[in-house]
């Protein structure tokens, strides 16, 4: 039987602290928040190993990212308490019991109407009840708690995410995995004004999300 507190432990010396995520108070969220309630059944000894988990298999695949790289990019986002954060591609809601632990008003937003259940379950179970969980195509955000202080997209896009850059609020933040194979890097967003500035993090893979896809251009 996995002590899950001790691997939660390995988790953030040996995994986050090795790659620059030294953010004390997202270190403690991630000690915290028990991260195998929120993975398939039977595959709780899955939950800290340094790569992305499938946690769903139905029609909407979602993997929860692996904690290397989800640490840096909530980093990135500088969360402060009090702050209004959409979670978006959430799956069973992991990034979503962080941001909660970390106290920002969080919704999470998935497409598949089963999964956001399910996502419900896992985070009240997590002691983050709180958490808003929502509905709604994923690239088209979630209008009506707009405007939000940052936004994490729990995959990598090849496309501009043009509808969630409209839901940031001024000098709010947007991070995503931009990109596939090598070429791929986490990427931060900033709103200042009408203007988004855009800048690269680091070197990141991280599954692609159908909605966020190039769609390839006719040849004649």
């Amino acid at each position: 039987m996995i002590d899950f507190t001790q691997a939660r432990r390995i988790m953030v010396d040996g995994q986050l602290r090795t790659f620059d995520v030294n953010d004390l108070p997202l270190l403690d969220a991630m000690d915290t928040v028990p991260r195998e309630l929120f993975v398939l059944p039977g595959r709780e000894d899955l939950a800290y190993m340094d790569q992305d988990i499938l946690v769903s298999d139905g029609s909407e695949r979602r993997f929860m990212l692996s904690p290397m790289i989800l640490g840096r990019m909530i980093q990135a986002l500088g969360i402060d308490a009090g702050e209004k954060v959409l979670d978006v591609a959430c799956g069973r809601g992991y990034a979503s019991a962080v941001f909660h632990r970390l106290g920002a008003q969080v919704t999470a937003l998935e497409a598949d109407e089963a999964l956001a259940a399910t996502a419900k379950q896992s985070l009240a179970a997590a002691g983050a009840g709180a958490v808003a969980v929502v509905t709604g195509a994923l690239d088209q955000g979630f209008p009506g708690n707009a405007p939000y202080d940052a936004i994490l997209i729990n995959g990598a896009v090849e496309v501009r995410p043009e509808g969630l850059l409209q839901q940031l609020a001024e000098g709010g933040r947007l991070v995503c995995v931009k990109g596939r194979g090598r070429a791929a890097r986490a990427t931060l967003y900033v709103r200042s004004g009408d203007a988004i500035g855009e800048r690269s993090l680091f070197e990141a893979a991280a599954p692609l999300l159908g909605p966020f896809v190039q769609v390839p251009g006719f040849t004649f």
